[in-house]
């Protein structure tokens, strides 16, 4: 099929094949999450999933979300509140954010988190042994093997075991409304067939606009040239459909980049590499910004070096740290991971000048300030090193529909749609209105704690 016949359509309420209570879009974490919570509240809950398998961006994902004041935070003595994890949201974004949605994710991170884990057994914890740049506290949640596919497989795996419906390979392609209420949709089957489906409420969380090239292009230049590293699934269906019924949107520019990204391998390299006391240079072996700010603004840092490329340099004490995620140690295994015993023998593996290396690494100050304005700890870089060649990447935008604290949809008026929800990448998150303003784990705390809440209703 082409472009066009995707492209997100409304029309006036139809005769549906069959009805149901709460229609969800998109089976990520965002759909899953809506709909455990739909399903616990007693809702007759759908999910249409336009791949073959439950997927989305999420599962390219480390798979962590920021909570505060959880169980687990206190069994490691780590104190944390609400109020101070949406300080530092605010924070990060330069106070751009929508303030009452803040605190919304903010206050409802702890309780999803913990009813994950207690309703359905998910077995989290904090991620303990290094920082993200941002927050304030260590907040970081995740599963065992710190990977975004074992979150996924697990909402999905919950779902079954729990009756409730995801149909794959249909794309939802128009909405049916009368008014400001939603009746239904269309979705297109893989053979060019299509179903009606009648609903009382609608949840989009069919994610953002990332893989739609043009969207990029019109709404984030700066990055429209970057690897996408999100789900192609991702094309803009809400925005789309956001104009079609008069819905506002907001922070359309707002994207997560990370330049971190293992090339050409196109595996991600955690961030944990440079919170460590790791480092990035350039093709000419020398350092170009403070990577302390965040991964996010990485992207752009590190595209605007010769060739787009950079390497990520740290040792094998921080090598040891990033092995909790899976991703890392896939990078070991296709060869992304260069270890050299010298900085010049590394340096020669990574073709790079030998003394220029050395200078760079040596000049970094332990514990200090560099010239940049990063503040380094230590302990500093020790033989064996490692290096690993980076790309930046756009990851998914942050941008979307205007929404309450609940995920209820507003309209350009500033009246809510009654029975229409978006939560996730559908929904404008809390990273401001640019890249800078992404604190670590942002995307999923928008998926998991605004899917909750719009599937609660």
């Amino acid at each position: 099929m082409t472009m066009a016949e995707h492209d997100p359509r409304i029309l006036a309420p139809q005769e549906t094949d069959f009805d149901v209570e709460t229609l969800i879009v998109g089976a990520g974490a965002c759909g899953m999450v809506a709909a455990l919570a739909a399903h616990d509240a007693g809702q007759e809950v759908l999910v249409v999933e336009a791949d073959s398998l439950p997927s989305g961006s999420t599962a390219l994902s480390a798979g962590l979300v920021p909570a505060a004041g959880t169980r687990f935070q206190a069994q490691l003595g780590i104190a944390d509140t609400a109020r101070t994890f949406a300080r530092d949201i605010q924070s990060k974004a330069k106070h751009e954010n929508d303030a009452d949605l803040v605190e919304a994710l903010a206050n409802g991170a702890a309780a999803a988190i913990e009813w994950l884990a207690d309703r359905y057994g998910f077995p989290f914890s904090v991620v303990s042994d290094f920082d993200y740049p941002g927050h304030s506290q260590r907040r970081m949640h995740g599963l065992p093997s710190r990977s975004g596919r074992e979150l996924i497989d697990r909402l999905r795996a919950t779902c079954e075991a729990e009756g409730i419906d995801i149909i794959c390979n249909r794309r939802v392609t128009t909405l049916y409304a009368d008014g400001k209420r939603i009746t239904g949709a269309a979705a297109t089957r893989g053979d060019g067939g299509e179903e009606k489906i009648g609903c009382e409420r609608l949840i989009l969380a069919c994610n953002g606009f990332g893989g739609n090239r043009r969207l990029v292009a019109a709404h984030m230049p700066q990055i429209s040239g970057a690897l996408w590293f999100g789900h192609d699934g991702n094309r803009g269906e809400a925005v789309g459909w956001a104009a079609g019924l008069g819905a506002a949107t907001r922070h359309l520019g707002a994207y997560q980049g990370h330049g971190n990204v293992a090339h050409p391998h196109g595996i991600l390299i955690t961030w944990a590499v440079i919170t460590s006391g790791g480092v990035q240079v350039n093709s000419d072996g020398k350092r170009f910004w403070d990577e302390s700010q965040g991964y996010s603004e990485a992207a752009r840092h590190v595209l605007a070096q010769p060739g787009g490329i950079a390497w990520a340099i740290f040792d094998s004490r921080i090598a040891a740290i990033a092995r909790q995620f899976a991703d890392f140690k896939d990078a070991e295994a296709q060869g992304a991971v260069k270890t050299a015993d010298t900085l010049d023998l590394l340096a020669e593996q990574c073709h790079l000048d030998l003394g220029t290396l050395a200078q760079t690494i040596n000049a970094i100050p332990n514990p200090g300030t560099d010239a940049f304005g990063r503040q380094f700890e230590g302990p500093g870089l020790a033989p064996p090193y490692c290096a690993v060649k980076v790309t930046g990447a756009l990851f998914h935008t942050q941008g979307g529909l205007d929404v309450a604290p609940n995920g209820q949809v507003r309209a350009l008026d500033g009246t809510l749609f009654p029975n229409l929800y978006a939560a996730g990448g559908a929904a404008c998150g809390v990273s401001g209105s640019g890249d800078s303003g992404y604190l670590s784990g942002n995307g999923l705390l928008s998926a998991v704690v605004l899917g909750r809440a719009a599937g609660l209703g």
